[in-house]
């Protein structure tokens, strides 16, 4: 077993990715594509603090083999998170890369956009999809569902769609029989050292003879034994709890909110059968004392003095005195 520093932390991902060989041997194995060189974009890590602090975005300028063996510039966008994500981050963060000139070039139809393929790594499930690794690819059709072959590829129709690759990091069960389970395999959260989610303790025979494993193995050693690493990783640990226990709170506060609703609705719906039998009594009452001025009336027509209408009704005869004024 050898002991690695845990890739899902920013600051070991970075680390790791930082190795123009390896960006080469993850992404290769993530898109399935031969990749022949791949440049890290300067200056475009984004670790958004405050509440937004859950998203790591790293960019690469990378040159991939199509089928026909030629060479094709693309523009990869790695995005990690570790924690729930909402969607609106992913999209905003996507708008920026399409708005981006540096992701433009000038071909023969005109400027066209590089392509774009988007890599999210999720610290979670995403819904009720079983599939470790989803792949999410565009496909031209005609109106009848047939795909078209036929001009494709086309600049205009590649500037405005791109590829994803999803990959739901807690669905990774230790198969390691291609290189993509290979690769995979040293985000398993299930390998975290006891008491320790910093450390992974990996079994490396499963990586004898392959050189890019041992590579990645290697410098994943060396972040461990990194102490300016170790401090980084710590302090995004204490930010990360820090956001638990915010989300905690958020959670009970909004558990608490719902069962004092609760309570108001049922009090509501109380008051309103309340009221709704006051107004039916009142209705009663109403008719009861329409039917009462109306007999009135009626006894009075038929020539009956004030003092027997009273004894006939059960009221008073000032009452009757009052109904016939």
């Amino acid at each position: 077993m050898i002991t690695v520093a845990n890739p899902i932390y920013d600051v070991v991902f970075k680390y790791l990715m930082a190795d123009e060989r390896i960006a080469r041997t993850i992404l290769s194995a993530l898109l399935k594509r031969d990749i022949t060189s791949v440049q890290m974009r300067p200056h475009e890590y984004v670790n958004d603090k405050g509440t937004d602090i859950t998203i790591l975005r790293i960019d690469f300028a990378a040159t991939v083999l199509t089928d026909d063996g030629k060479e094709q510039l693309v523009h990869i966008e790695v995005q990690k998170t570790w924690l729930d994500s909402e969607t609106q981050r992913f999209r905003r963060y996507l708008a920026v890369q399409y708005e981006n000139p540096d992701n433009m070039r000038r071909g023969h139809e005109g400027p066209y956009a590089v392509p774009m393929i988007m890599v999210y790594l999720l610290g979670h499930r995403v819904g009720d999809i079983e599939e470790p690794v989803l792949y999410v690819q565009p496909e031209p059709r005609s109106y009848d569902g047939k795909r078209v072959t036929h001009g494709v590829p086309n600049q205009f129709v590649d500037s405005l769609t791109h590829e994803s690759v999803i990959v739901q990091i807690p669905l990774l069960h230790g198969q390691v029989n291609t290189k993509l389970d290979r690769v995979l395999s040293i985000f398993e959260q299930t390998h975290k050292v006891r008491g320790n989610a910093k450390l992974l303790n990996l079994d490396d025979t499963l990586y004898e003879g392959d050189a890019d494993m041992q590579r990645i193995l290697s410098r994943l050693s060396s972040a461990a034994a990194d102490p300016a690493i170790r401090h980084d990783m710590a302090t995004e640990e204490e930010l990360f709890s820090e956001i638990d226990k915010r989300d905690e709170d958020i959670l009970i506060r909004d558990r608490r909110l719902a069962e004092q609703k609760v309570l108001l609705d049922e009090r509501q719906t109380q008051l309103d059968e309340q009221k709704s039998q006051i107004d039916e009594q009142k209705s009663q009452i109403d008719e009861q004392k329409s039917l009462i001025r109306t007999s009135v009336k009626l006894f009075a027509d038929m020539g009956l003095s004030a003092d027997s209408i009273a004894a006939k009704l059960g009221i008073s005869e000032d009452t009757v005195q009052t109904l016939l004024s």
